[in-house]
């Protein structure tokens, strides 16, 4: 059949198994829009900003390990959706987006809203593409959607000029390919890896975003009771295995538990799947896993010896590489290592015990988890946006299945967390609890619009303690406590605000009306904001000072502006 480019477009998405696509329209883009109109397969989120579509499909993704797809026109529309490629892109999260151009005749011209969107974004894609030939359309947006979806995943940008969209040609249904095919580990790289697992005395599986997005938390656990390992995570591996897990001891790294941290240390060989061994996990390089041997599976080549030195790197399929190492791998018993880690356990125990006696009967950001744990669902999907709060539910909040949290890693970027937690929530259809911070909720709260509207089930758990808060601690601990521009001493109403915008809004400044708060929140059919007050002082530990070692791990703050080391 013969349709316009436009038309090709829907059409398109529609073959590849899209049913939601997030976006703002635009001159450029206005003849998509008439096909998006037309074609009742496809439901298109306006949001209030291109940002905010861009962190929807990102959500939607990390909730699904669908494609999650955004449009937006040129010029600014594309630019604002930048940020959000990038934080896709850093955490290995298929997406494709969509931009419109000015018509070709026009390219290189200055032309009014024309931007080299590809240019800007090659460096922040897997892959880019601008489209000057409609027949080449359809096959160009089947091959973004394969190159986002294979290997490791990733966004990918079409851009398609107006006449383009305005051309016609003929267009056939295709079926959705595979995706591109991964080389398979050879059978010595396979015998080698299982050989010093089967060596081990102190074996630890340290799973990442890789491991979470292949869905291998049941296999990882199944061979971590078979060999009498332990498991620990990356910020991006959160949600893979469950955290009631008698072998899980958490996330590791700056900000990570007590016992996963020196357990990694302590181990005398670390099987990394789906990690890449950033900064934020290993500290001071030249110190990390000293003396220890390490396995590590990825598909993409630049990861393996780039932050950190294997004894076995493996290129290839990390599902099949990882399922027949395990097929090897013997039975075993660590008694000692048993015992050793219970102590690491019993040691983290003493000090949440501690912080408990100090918060006495305070809100505090555990006292507000543990009642977001205690009355959440299994399936509910917690979102975050990035400071102090996102790293308190990475250390507190229980997760009972995968893709259950969604929250920037490698970019960090604070005004993801309210777009991201509305794709999430359209893409599931199960409640959200976004975690937020007064500083990283003032970025995209446009976005609240956009949940009011389309009636989103969202509890937004707003930690209101005035100041920005990650950054200040840092201040506090290594800059003398000189708060250069964290206080930040704004007269917001976040309730009377909420309200503005249709939502609920509440406020929160002890457990208890917390407690009520969000019981009365999770019945609303709708968004609701709890301002909830912590204190400005409350901090994230344990702490990785910048520069340190494992061995310097912060545990406890004596007194302002004095950081304790326990080893």
């Amino acid at each position: 059949m013969k349709l316009t480019g436009a038309d090709i477009i829907a059409r398109t998405l529609v073959e590849q198994g899209v049913t939601d696509v997030f976006g703002y329209p635009g001159g450029q883009v206005i003849n998509i829009y008439d096909a998006l109109y037309r074609e009742p397969r496809l439901n298109h989120i306006l949001t209030a900003h291109e940002q905010g579509a861009a962190h929807a499909a990102d959500g939607y993704s990390r909730a699904t390990g669908k494609v999650g797809v955004c449009i937006a026109t040129s010029g600014p529309g594309a630019t604002n959706l930048v940020t959000g490629i990038a934080t896709a892109m850093m955490d290995s999260i298929p997406m494709v987006a969509i931009t419109g151009n000015v018509p070709c005749s026009l390219i290189g011209k200055d032309s009014f809203q024309e931007i080299d969107i590809t240019g800007i974004t090659l460096p922040i894609t897997k892959h880019n593409y601008f489209v000057n030939d409609v027949t080449k359309l359809a096959d160009v947006i089947r091959e973004a959607f394969r190159i986002a979806r294979s290997g490791r995943p990733g966004p990918v940008l079409v851009d398609v000029p107006k006449d383009v969209q305005i051309a016609s040609c003929e267009w056939e249904e295709q079926p959705i390919p595979e995706k591109f095919p991964l080389p398979l580990a050879t059978d010595a790289q396979i015998a080698k890896a299982a050989e010093l697992l089967n060596a081990a005395k102190r074996p630890y599986i340290y799973i990442g975003g890789g491991a979470a997005g292949l869905g291998l938390g049941s296999a990882i656990v199944e061979l971590a009771e078979r060999i009498d390992a332990y498991i620990g995570c990356t910020f991006m591996g959160l949600s893979a295995v469950n955290d009631d897990c008698d072998r899980f001891l958490g996330m590791q790294g700056m900000h990570g538990h007590y016992a996963s941290s020196m357990a990694q240390k302590d181990a005398d060989l670390i099987l990394a799947v789906g990690v890449r061994f950033s900064d934020r996990a290993t500290g001071k390089v030249s110190a990390y896993a000293k003396g220890t041997k390490i396995v590590q599976l990825d598909p993409d080549f630049s990861e393996i010896n780039k932050n950190v030195q294997v004894d076995v790197g493996i290129v290839a399929d990390v599902k099949d590489s990882f399922t027949r190492i395990a097929a090897l791998a013997t039975a075993q018993k660590h008694p000692e290592w048993q015992e050793a880690v219970g102590r690491l356990r019993e040691r983290e125990a003493q000090f949440e015990r501690e912080q408990r006696e100090q918060a006495g009967e305070r809100l505090v950001p555990r006292r507000v988890f543990d009642i977001i744990n205690a009355r959440k669902l299994p399936a509910t999907v917690i979102a975050t946006d990035v400071g102090q709060h996102q790293m308190w539910t990475a250390q507190y909040v229980k997760f009972d299945r995968p893709r259950r949290f969604v929250s920037s890693g490698g970019l960090g970027t604070m005004g993801f967390g309210l777009g991201a937690a509305i794709g999430a929530q359209v893409a599931t259809k199960d409640p959200v609890v976004l975690v937020t911070g007064d500083g990283s909720f003032g970025m995209n709260l446009n976005e609240l619009a956009t949940a009011v509207t389309y009636k989103i089930p969202m509890v937004i758990v707003l930690m209101n303690n005035g100041v920005l808060g990650m950054v200040r601690q840092w201040q506090t601990l290594f800059f003398g406590s000189r708060y250069s521009n964290t206080v930040l001493e704004r007269k917001t109403d976040f309730v009377k605000l909420a309200e503005a915008f249709g939502a609920v809004g509440m406020r929160a400044t002890t457990p208890a009306e917390f407690e009520d708060a969000f019981c009365k929140a999770l019945a609303v059919q709708g968004p609701v904001v709890i301002d909830t007050y912590i204190g400005k002082d409350e901090f994230v530990l344990p702490m990785l000072p910048p520069g340190g070692s494992i061995e310097d791990l912060i545990t406890k703050v004596r007194e302002k502006g004095a950081g304790e080391n326990e080893q």
